[in-house]
């Protein structure tokens, strides 16, 4: 893999890892602003509802730029609402600088995960989308833990300030090592926007963004907020909960390498297993919350299965549109929504709540896959192949076109 696909992952590293601070230290900052559990996952919440809305939106805004300028820009806008999360005093402050960097975490990751696609040969475009994302893995495995650990021994705005200084020395290696790029359209800079919109009009893109917003919704429906039901529910100390966090990130990892390998060429299925196992380990660990071993088992199971099946949901999206960043942005924002539902649950249902609405969220993501599941049920006899890949299945950068669910026929990235 070429550098930038490297510095891509780890831009998205020191972003993910603001974006998981909150979940991390929930009470610190809870504390802190003098504001309830609630309060603090709606910061969870404003952080998605940037991304699901300011994101594509920022991401149109710098689609005319070249891929280094943007994303330069785009650490620029991150920095500017991390610094503001750090100094913040008061509720109002906090929730501003949560929307700003949802905004400019969600056009970076769509922009960083477009380039690092483009950068290699075709046919490696899934595999690199893949290492790209492995800054989302590892933002769980090693940011998460660190964050929680700094914000727990100096307090919570010193992992703001850990982030500020990790995202500058990502931006200084991209600003020097990442070479100059070209700008992804055809024509002018009129005629890529239109291209970029275009895509939009196809319906099956729309259902695939579905079954992501329910894949990872189910997971950060949890995961937002493993640290007040582990301390709170489970009875583990707070102090352990950044090594039960390193285990959990560990877990990331291992699944994402596996779906990794696996996704190009059984997309489908790695979703539908995916999708099942996550929803009963979802179930598990909301029945054995209050039993440590369990909920520690079932946690780790939940990082098998969860957020690591990003690279076979980045491999639809391809299959149903293209690899361009207004589109990875758009589906960046989808599927962060499942922490507003779990949110505003607690105040009602309790703490382990927003972990059935994630066992909701799995299920309802199976049933967005069935029209895949039957196109693909119905083309394997007409091709008499069962091993040939379908619209659901092809592998990435395979030089054949392939027919999507409306009719169009597209060459794989």
């Amino acid at each position: 893999m070429p550098l930038t696909v490297y510095l891509m992952a780890a831009g998205i590293f020191s972003m993910v890892t603001s974006e998981f601070l909150v979940a991390g230290l929930m009470p610190q900052i809870a504390a802190g602003l003098d504001v309830s559990l609630s309060q603090v996952g709606y910061l969870v919440t404003a952080f998605a509802a940037a991304m699901a809305v300011g994101g594509p939106l920022l991401s149109a805004a710098v689609l005319r730029l070249r891929p280094k300028r943007a994303l330069m820009l785009l650490f620029g806008v991150f920095l500017a609402g991390n610094v503001l999360a750090a100094v913040a005093t008061g509720y109002p402050a906090m929730l501003v600088a949560r929307l700003v960097t949802g905004t400019a975490s969600s056009a970076f990751l769509g922009t960083a995960v477009s380039l690092s696609m483009r950068v290699v040969p075709g046919g490696q475009a899934g595999r690199a989308a893949s290492v790209a994302l492995n800054g989302l893995m590892l933002g769980t495995l090693l940011g998460l833990p660190l964050s929680t650990f700094i914000g727990e021994r100096y307090g919570w705005r010193s992992a703001f300030w850990a982030v500020t200084a990790m995202t500058v020395l990502a931006a200084a290696l991209t600003l020097f090592l990442v070479p100059r790029t070209e700008r992804q359209e055809s024509g002018s800079a009129t005629g890529g926007m239109r291209q970029e919109l275009g895509v939009f009009r196809n319906p099956r893109l729309w259902l695939v963004f579905l079954t992501s917003t329910m894949v990872i919704g189910a997971t950060f429906s949890a995961f937002s907020y493993f640290n007040p039901i582990l301390t709170k529910v489970s009875g583990f100390s707070s102090g352990s909960v950044p090594l039960l966090l390193v285990a959990y990130g560990a877990a990331n990892l291992v699944g994402n390498t596996v779906v990794g390998r696996l996704a190009d060429r059984h997309t489908l299925a790695v979703m539908v297993v995916g999708l099942l196992a996550n929803g009963v380990f979802l179930a598990g660990f909301a029945l054995l919350a209050d039993v440590p071993a369990g909920a520690v088992v079932f946690m780790l199971a939940i990082g098998l299965a969860g957020i690591t099946l990003n690279p076979a949901m980045v491999t639809r999206v391809q299959r149903a549109a293209d690899n361009g960043p207004l589109v990875n942005t758009m589906h960046s924002s989808f599927i962060t929504l499942g922490s507003a539902l779990g949110g505003a649950a607690i105040p009602h249902f309790g703490l382990v709540s927003p972990v059935w609405i994630g066992v909701g969220m799995a299920a309802l993501g199976l049933v967005t896959l069935l029209p895949d599941l039957v196109r693909a049920r119905r083309s394997a006899p007409a091709d008499g192949t069962a091993g040939t890949p379908s619209a659901g299945t092809a592998a990435v950068g395979a030089p054949a076109p392939v027919e999507g669910a409306d009719g169009r026929t597209t060459v794989g990235c």
